[in-house]
């Protein structure tokens, strides 16, 4: 399956796509059963069908509170959602915050001149990894993958769906055997299906004078930032069976359940 079969091409949301169809330890992932994407605020009624239609039964929103009551989900009454704030206990979340700083060119080069911004979600990828907020957003994630009585397709998502909704799909993927070049070009392929529906964000930025480069590295995926989640999972539990074990509780039943649902 290509990167343009699994991308969901919504009117209304943005980075959409279908795990799907990747390759995984003994299999691929099956199709139709784990979407991810960016915020669902401006998600339309037709839109809304089309989640039905595909079977889509939970979404977990994995923004802060401060961004859900900002641009609160337009999610369809019939599907249940759950609200997971990955960064409660960060102190601050850049990424999360940019639209905040646009109107303050001087805030932004101070933020993310000289390499910062890399420096900065990298960072908060740690942060996504290992934060107190963080295990328990992802434990009850992970675990809802797991209940039986949450049959149906899910849906994850953040803000823009690179950065937490990034790293839980390339943890899922990585529990489940899939190759680093595999993880890597899902990761990657934000850059391709975000960036361009970013624009008018830098071209205001631009016109208010932000350098645009500046802002490159927060509103894309950069693999460093993949690499500084990977590292904090090896010191922090070891591997990623360890994350998942020891940082998220899931036991050797739950990591089974979820080879047995989601592997085709």
């Amino acid at each position: 399956m290509t990167e343009l079969d699994r991308r969901i091409p919504l009117a209304s949301v943005m980075n959409m796509r279908d795990l799907g169809g990747l390759p995984v330890a003994g299999g691929t992932l099956a199709s139709g059963q784990v979407y991810r994407s960016a915020t669902l605020a401006a998600l339309s009624a037709e839109d809304g069908e089309e989640f039905a239609a595909r079977g889509i039964s939970t979404v977990y929103d994995l923004r802060t509170a401060k961004e859900r009551a900002g641009a609160p989900d337009r999610v369809p009454e019939s599907i249940p959602s759950v609200s997971l704030d990955v960064l409660a206990d960060a102190p601050a979340a850049a990424a999360a915050n940019i639209n905040e700083m646009m109107s303050n060119p001087a805030a932004i080069e101070q933020a993310f001149s000289g390499g910062q911004a890399t420096q900065l979600l990298a960072s908060a990828y740690r942060d996504i990894v290992g934060l107190p907020s963080a295990l328990r957003a992802y434990r009850t994630f992970f675990g809802g993958l797991t209940d039986p009585s949450r049959a149906g397709a899910v849906l994850f998502h953040c803000t823009t769906g690179k950065d937490r909704t990034g790293w839980a799909a390339a943890a899922l993927l990585t529990l489940l055997g899939a190759s680093d070049d595999v993880i890597r070009a899902d990761y990657l392929q934000t850059n391709t299906d975000l960036l361009p529906a970013l624009q008018p964000v830098i071209d205001r930025a631009a016109a208010a004078g932000v350098d645009p480069e500046l802002l490159r590295p927060v509103l894309g995926v950069d693999e460093r930032y993949l690499d500084a989640a990977y590292d904090e999972v090896e010191q922090r539990f070891g591997s990623i069976e360890g994350y998942f074990s020891e940082g998220l509780g899931l036991g050797a039943a739950d990591i089974e359940a979820l080879r047995e649902r989601f592997v085709a």
